[in-house]
Order: C-alpha cells, then structure tokens, then sequence
C-alpha cells in the first residue's frame, strides 16, 4: 500500500467542507434520538448514502471525512466507533464492530508533525472485532477474522485467524468449512 502525504497547513477548499459536513452531521447524529428515523437518515447522509442494505450503525460516531468511508450490508457497528479516515477504510458485508473501537487509517509523521501520513484499512466480509479494538494505518483484516477485546492491530491479519493482544498475535486460526455461506 503507498502512502499518501498530506499536509494539514495547506488543505484543499473540498477537503475542508468535507471535514465540517461529516463534523456537523456527527454532532447531529450524536444529538438524535438513536432509534429515530430522523437518526437513521442522518447516518446515511453522514456516508453518502454508500452503506450497504441491513447495516446498523449506533451511535455516538465519530469521523471527520466519512467520504472516505465504504461500507458493506448486513455490517452491525455499536457505539463509540471512531474513525480517523484519510486514507480510506472499507468494510466488506456481515462484519460486527463491538463498542468503542477506533480505526486510524492516518497518522502525522515523526518530524514533520504538520504531515499526515494516510493508508488505507481494509476489513474483509464476515470479520468479529471487539470492544475496545485499535486497528492502525495500513491493516488489512482477513477474511472470517476474530479481533480480541482491547487488541491493537498493527499489522495484517490472515484469514479465520483469532488475534489479541499488544501487539496483535494469532493465537489460532478457525475452521472455514464451519462458516455458514
């Protein structure tokens, strides 16, 4: 995956106006009866109506560019999802995001701190990540993977492998025959 630079003294006018629309509607979202109607459409506004059939997001959410962000059906994402999305993050169909889980998919660089570093994160179909998870720039989630609760992933994780910890280790790996299609 290339990074991508982008210095934040020097954004563009639609990189900008993309930060204060997704800020706003996350306060909006934040702020709304989370099984209203009114909640559901504004989630579908914040992502550019690019979710897929049967997701469920519950907030509180936060991004600053969910432009940036793709998501598939049947993707159930609890409260407290935080997103920093630069570098774009996509989530294939059927994966469940426990509570207050961060996806960073930017970060600034070490002596250029106006800097921000982007890569993308990629987290494949049918994938379990639980509470408290960090996943950082670059990862991509293999397919049928479990993340443990509080696990930071620093790199990518095969597929039907369970990993936890700090950094992120496979402990095992499932079985892909016992998955129902």
């Amino acid at each position: 995956m290339e990074e991508v630079r982008i210095d934040v003294r020097n954004q563009t006018p639609e990189r900008i106006a993309e930060a204060k629309r997704s800020s706003e509607l996350c306060f909006k979202i934040n702020h709304t009866m989370p099984t209203s109607l009114e909640c559901k459409k504004l989630i579908d506004d914040l992502f550019n109506n690019n979710i897929g059939e049967g997701t469920i997001i519950h907030p509180p959410i936060f991004t600053l560019l969910a432009d940036k962000i793709k998501i598939g059906k049947n993707v159930v994402i609890m409260n407290g999802f935080q997103c920093m999305s630069a570098g774009g993050l996509t989530i294939e169909d059927n994966t469940m995001i426990s509570l207050n889980c961060t996806i960073a998919t930017n970060n600034h660089d070490f002596y250029e701190r106006h800097i921000i570093t982007c890569k993308p994160v990629y987290i494949k179909k049918n994938v379990w990540i639980g509470v408290n998870v960090t996943i950082l720039p670059g990862v991509t989630i293999g397919e049928n993977a479990v993340i443990g609760a509080g696990t930071i992933v620093t790199k990518d994780v095969p597929d039907n492998a369970v990993v936890v910890g700090c950094p992120a280790k496979v402990i095992k790996y499932l079985e892909p025959e016992k998955f129902n299609s």
